[in-house]
């Protein structure tokens, strides 16, 4: 141990020493490089964890405080690699962690009674918690970032697996889908166009704050529980017709004119800039369709499908032709899975209303016409769906799943990455543990060992 971590744990531990004579409140157990870690983080990891039901498999006194001491050691690296984390996804991170902890146990006051913290301190500590989480998981992709498998790896890697390592994939189907949305009547575009422009006025009269009528009036929900703020961002994560306007604004007291993209009617107002990138804030307000519009939208999609099934049109030529929607027009309407990056799904991963339809149908079989949410675009629109394929739970095997075989794989090789990573690491660090917290059976043997 080198003079300087000799002269710091020795004042650490004073400071210790000194707490207990006067009744200790808090003590430092545990010292990874130059971080402590404290007997109230192990006992508020152990409370937020019985509170949200996860299971602490062996003595939490040992656990949680090697898992504090491995994000120490990631957050040191993420410090030196200098990774940052959008301020404005962590803000959100943790008021959805705080609503749900207040619609579980019922009030403000319960809550603060039961994690003993005030909301504004909770909420403190939360923002630093999911900070550093989310630090760790960006570090954690940038040292897997450059894993590459090729087939012959992957076909060694799946004959290398025991009979019952296999996963059983479970029932999965391809879908293709043929949608457009309702024409919106001019008097709606009008009505919406009407109501932004409305709060522009009050805005620039200084009668209300953008903000303010974001959260009560914009349709993106997401950013309406920030004030409409959408954190920094640069130009190519925003749609272009959004990306023009808002990176053209200079004046933060100022309001932009109403801009149309594919989601509805937009105000924008700026924030800040920081070089490439910028933080606005927006109000969306989307028309209405009625109620005939819809039918006649349904009525219209009927006699495509009819045209399918009598062989005049084939489904694909159906989708050059009708589809509006953007991400399944160039692929013969094949819907794509985000999750997985593939075209099949299992029912439970489609749109409920599109699993609804092709539950019950065969292959080659076309639906009914019906209506939908786009999640993306938050919108109802109409649609028809072909059962492209269907399959079966069955053990997975190269020629139908490869895709899942090589995602086995390739997380193994995640997996084996960041354990060795930790484990030289725990080598480097220095690491002084509290004797009356040591003698663990530790995951990662070990620590404090020089």
């Amino acid at each position: 141990m080198n003079m300087k971590k000799k002269l710091y744990t020795l004042l650490l531990l004073s400071l210790c020493t000194g707490l207990q004579a006067q009744s200790v409140i808090d003590e430092i157990i545990w010292i990874v490089g130059d971080e402590a870690i404290l007997r109230s983080e192990v006992e508020e990891e152990r409370l937020r964890a019985q509170y949200e039901g996860q299971q602490i498999a062996g003595d939490p006194y040992c656990i949680i405080p090697e898992q504090l001491a491995i994000q120490k050691l990631f957050l040191h690296q993420a410090e030196l690699d200098s990774v940052e984390v959008n301020e404005s996804t962590v803000n959100h991170q943790v008021e959805m962690r705080l609503n749900y902890y207040l619609s579980q146990i019922g009030s403000k006051e319960k809550m603060e009674e039961y994690f003993r913290k005030t909301q504004s301190e909770m909420k403190e500590e939360m923002t630093i918690a999911v900070r550093n989480q989310m630090t760790i998981q960006q570090m954690q992709q940038r040292l897997t970032e450059n894993i590459k498998t090729t087939p012959a790896e992957i076909r060694r890697y799946y004959n290398s697996l025991p009979e019952d390592s296999i996963p059983t994939v479970p029932a999965q189907v391809e879908v293709q889908v043929i949608s457009f949305e309702p024409p919106v009547p001019h008097e709606e575009t009008e009505r919406i166009k009407g109501r932004l422009r409305e709060f522009t006025d009050r805005v620039m009269s200084g009668e209300a704050d953008f903000a303010m009528l974001a959260r009560l009036y914009s349709e993106d929900t997401e950013s309406a529980k920030h004030g409409g703020e959408l954190g920094f961002v640069g130009k190519g994560q925003l749609v272009p017709e959004f990306a023009d306007v808002a990176f053209n604004l200079v004046d933060p007291k100022k309001v932009s004119r109403i801009v149309e993209t594919e989601y509805g009617y937009h105000i924008i107002q700026l924030i800040e800039k920081k070089g490439e990138r910028i933080n606005c804030r927006h109000i969306l307000l989307r028309p209405r369709i009625s109620y005939i519009d819809k039918q006649n939208a349904l009525i219209r999609l009927d006699s495509i499908a009819d045209l399918i099934r009598s062989g005049k049109i084939t489904f694909e030529q159906g989708v050059l032709q009708y589809s509006q929607d953007k991400n399944t027009a160039l692929n013969a309407g094949v819907m794509v899975n985000e999750q997985t990056g593939t075209t099949k799904f299992e029912y439970q991963d489609l749109p409920p209303e599109v699993a609804r339809q092709i539950y019950s149908m065969n292959i080659g079989e076309i639906s009914k016409p019906f209506s939908m949410m786009d999640i993306q675009k938050n919108k109802e629109v109409c649609a028809i769906v072909k059962l492209r394929t269907k399959s079966g739970a069955h053990k997975a095997n190269l020629t139908e799943d490869y895709q899942v075989i090589r995602e086995m794989y390739e997380n193994q090789l995640r997996a084996e990455l960041i354990e060795n990573w930790i484990r030289k690491k725990q080598r480097e660090t220095y690491v002084m543990i509290d004797p009356e917290w040591a003698g663990c059976d530790w995951v990662y043997p070990g620590w404090g060992e020089k």
